[in-house]
């Protein structure tokens, strides 16, 4: 099944997923089946469960966006445990569409998470993984990129998406 990307606005987007208890299960199998789809027909790199309007602490990544198999990663649970550097590269939201942006985030980065039946794992990322796993890590815990911009900028882009909402063209 192909979720809807959830936008800016809606509420999901900030707050804290929840903690995800139970691995294992056909229905957690299904989800993460169902958001590598709908994050590939968005054209992503990255996607967290509340993206989808599901407040767990979930996300896939894919930085391949399909191409090698062998770099689709799961996320459950993730926390950031080592970072060093700093890169400012423009980065984009699928939440957030038509805007891109450049935002400072670490270099590189080490998560600690569970994979789908549960067992804990450690990955370390540099350059797009390394803004995948901060990216997506900051949508399970309520935050959008736009919180790494500046208060200008925040404020020129939320300006920007009411008018569209008011034109009836951010849904």
């Amino acid at each position: 099944m192909i979720y809807p990307i959830v936008k800016f606005g809606d509420p999901v987007l900030e707050q804290r997923g929840a903690t995800v208890t139970e691995f294992d299960t056909p229905e957690l199998h299904k989800l993460l089946e169902d958001m590598f789809e709908s994050m590939y027909v968005s054209k992503g790199v990255g996607l967290a469960a509340p993206q989808i309007g599901i407040s767990r602490r979930i996300a896939v990544i894919d930085i391949s966006v399909g191409e090698d198999p062998a770099q689709k990663l799961v996320l459950i649970n993730p926390e950031i445990v080592h970072s060093e550097g700093k890169l400012v590269t423009e980065e984009g939201c699928l939440s957030v569409p038509g805007f891109r942006e450049p935002v400072k985030r670490s270099a590189v980065v080490t998560v600690r998470a569970q994979n789908a039946v549960g067992k804990t794992f450690e990955v370390t990322g540099e350059e797009l993984l390394a803004r995948a796993l901060q990216h997506e890590t900051d949508h399970l815990n309520g935050k959008l990129y736009l919180s790494h911009l500046s208060v200008l900028k925040r404020d020129i882009i939320r300006r920007r998406i009411r008018r569209l909402q008011k034109e009836g063209e951010w849904k």
